[in-house]
């Protein structure tokens, strides 16, 4: 069985461009501002779109989940010990970081 990778411009995936624009607005992983990072995502899925390129469906399901995050986000809290609803985002970019930066470290 053949595996398919599909790479939009320099990201190698949905985390990879995530981790990109968090880095460009120089905001925090675990304080991610979801409305920024969403539409900016948008736009670049977007572009992607009318520049006629393959989009994978990796990168439009994270589009998705980042959607509904930013309308969680919007919703009042039912309780204080309610969680984040960027949390579970949160943990997975800094365990992609992690993986990245330890790749470059071992690569040659």
């Amino acid at each position: 069985m053949e595996v398919l990778t599909y790479k939009l411009e320099m990201f190698e995936g949905p985390l990879d461009l995530l981790l990109s624009l968090i880095d460009k607005n120089k905001v925090s992983i675990s304080d991610i501002p979801i409305a920024l990072i969403c539409d900016q995502y948008m736009e670049y899925i977007t572009e992607a779109k009318n520049l006629d390129m393959e989009i994978a469906a990796e990168f439009i399901v994270m589009a998705s989940e980042l959607m509904l995050i930013k309308s969680r986000m919007l919703l009042p809290k039912i309780t204080e010990d309610e969680e984040d609803p960027r949390a579970a985002l949160a943990d997975a970019l800094l365990r992609y970081k992690q993986a990245k930066e330890a790749a470059l470290k071992m690569a040659p």
